[in-house]
């Protein structure tokens, strides 16, 4: 059976300490030398934080609803943003001379990065129930803004140079974006309220150029075609009973003679005389050619009475006639009148009627101009509300009434380094050291195959152990000896420097933790 195989013995597990001790020691020693230079060789990294609170607005949103968007999540983000550009943080860095070691070495965009990389904000959050859903969610109620450096009183100076660029970035943001509102939206208002004018001016115009053929108009359009085409039957009714009329005073006017002219009896006379000597004698004989010259003279002399002008002529003296001639000429005038007051009515009716038919179109291009005033309307009358609103946000803006965020605890002067953590690397490096130790041992004896002890040579021999011969110390084992003791003493030196060191550290990590958690518990 193998010596591997058999489990160790107390006693042997202390051979091989013994045996291994400086293989154990030496790399336990110089992990704990190389983690203690580590701890006191790094600089010391201060930390400033600053807590500032997510206000709501004091007014309810229900009586003044604000004009600035996004959660406050993101403006937060937005915000850091702004006042972590490089021109921001340049200035910043020249003005407390910040990195001074790595301005021969780095660029200026390094510097800024790394500048960002040493400042921190963290969002506090707290579990809320959502009033819309009903549901529990995370809400920002603060954030705290920090920043790293190697002195304590600059890092605070820088702390407060943030915070300070942080809330009035927050507080020009709003503002700007209320002002940009109000802006955008009184603009508005106004290319409104001038699209607005233009169409009411439209609306007037067209109303003054088809007043008449409107669609209100379209009703009192067919009761006046209605009305007046009624009128032309009555009035051709009056016309024909008029018509009628005439004609029958036509023929008694004819058969009454206008006067009783003498000249006509006395032609009738001689033209009975004329057939009685017709009748007697030959046309030549003279009495005949007298009678016939007097005839002759008779009728000319009619003729010319007939056919003189109206001023010239004799007026008519029969009454019968006079009354029947003024009748006709009442009843035509009458027919006249009719006719014109026919002709009035046709030309209305056919002004009635182009109303009636162009009102559709009219009707078509009047809605489009009417829906496009309302739609205008109700545009304008939304915007001129929110325009009020907008100004009463402006108001509550300018009043740092809004939603706003408060510093409610300042950057302080920080009185221990933020890291590195000593301690931590000091008991880092203890147990890497002890394991290192232990590992080089393990490996060594592990990889050893010599004898060290007479049970050693038994096994491998399988002869029976007669004698064996005491180890023999000579002066220069002596002195190896000595040497040994020294180092041991020197090494228990260091050990015991790291340990006060870690145990200083430690201390005062716990006098700090104490005063914290005596400060956050409430009192008796």
């Amino acid at each position: 059976m193998n010596m591997e195989e058999q489990p160790l013995e107390i006693g042997q597990y202390v051979d091989i300490l013994n045996r291994r001790k400086w293989h154990l020691i030496v790399p336990a020693v110089l992990v704990m030398l190389v983690a203690g230079a580590v701890a006191l060789l790094l600089p010391s990294i201060y930390k400033s934080s600053a807590t500032i609170l997510i206000e709501e607005q004091d007014i309810p949103a229900d009586f003044v609803m604000s004009t600035v968007t996004g959660y406050a999540e993101q403006r937060i983000q937005s915000t850091q943003q702004r006042i972590m550009s490089t021109t921001r943080l340049v200035e910043i860095i020249n003005r407390f001379n910040l990195y001074p070691e790595y301005k021969d070495r780095w660029t200026t965009e390094e510097i800024v990065d790394k500048m960002r990389e040493d400042i921190h904000l963290d969002l506090i959050s707290v579990e809320t129930i959502d009033r819309r859903t009903g549901r529990p969610t995370a809400a920002t109620i603060a954030f705290t803004l920090s920043y790293e450096g190697k002195q304590a009183a600059t890092v605070q100076r820088v702390a407060d140079t943030l915070v300070s660029l942080f809330l009035s970035e927050n507080l020009q943001v709003r503002r700007r974006q209320t002002t940009e509102t109000t802006e955008f939206l009184e603009e508005e208002t106004g290319r409104l309220k001038g699209q607005l004018d233009e169409l009411e001016e439209k609306i007037t115009v067209f109303k003054a150029r088809h007043i008449n053929s409107l669609p209100e108009m379209l009703q009192v359009n067919l009761q006046s075609l209605n009305s007046a085409e009624s009128g032309i039957q009555r009035l051709d009714d009056q016309i024909r009973s008029l018509r009628e009329r005439e004609g029958y005073l036509e023929t008694q006017l004819a058969s009454i003679p206008e006067m009783e002219d003498p000249e006509k009896d006395r032609l009738k006379m001689l033209e009975l005389e004329l057939v009685n000597l017709k009748s007697q004698f030959t046309d030549d004989y003279p009495d005949v050619k007298k009678m016939r010259g007097e005839i002759a003279e008779l009728k000319n002399r009619m003729a010319a009475k007939a056919n003189a002008p109206d001023g010239q002529r004799e007026q008519p003296d029969n009454a019968a006639y006079i009354t029947l001639a003024s009748q006709l000429a009442s009843t035509r005038a009458e027919i006249r009148s009719l006719l014109q007051q026919k002709a009035d009515s046709a030309a209305k009716v056919e002004v009635y009627r182009q109303r009636i038919e162009t009102t559709p179109k009219i009707e078509q291009e009047y809605n489009s101009l009417m829906v496009d005033r309302n739609n205008t309307r109700a545009k304008y009358e939304d915007l001129s509300r929110k325009v009020m609103e907008s100004n009463v946000a402006l108001g509550l803006e300018k009043e740092q009434k809004g939603e706003r965020f408060t510093l409610i605890d300042p950057a302080p002067l920080p009185e221990k380094p933020f890291k590195p953590n000593r301690l931590a690397i000091a008991l880092i490096g203890l147990v890497l050291g002890v394991g290192a130790g232990v590992g080089v041992a393990a490996v060594r004896e592990f990889s050893d195959q010599s004898i060290h002890t007479p049970l050693d040579l038994a096994k491998v021999s399988s002869l029976p152990l007669l004698v064996s011969v005491p180890t023999i110390v000579t002066p220069g084992d002596r002195r190896n000896r000595r040497l040994k003791r020294i180092s041991w003493g020197v090494a228990g030196i260091v050990l015991v420097g790291i340990g006060v060191l870690a145990f200083h550290t430690l201390v005062m990590d716990l006098d700090v933790f104490w005063a914290k958690l005596m400060r956050k518990m409430p009192p008796m």
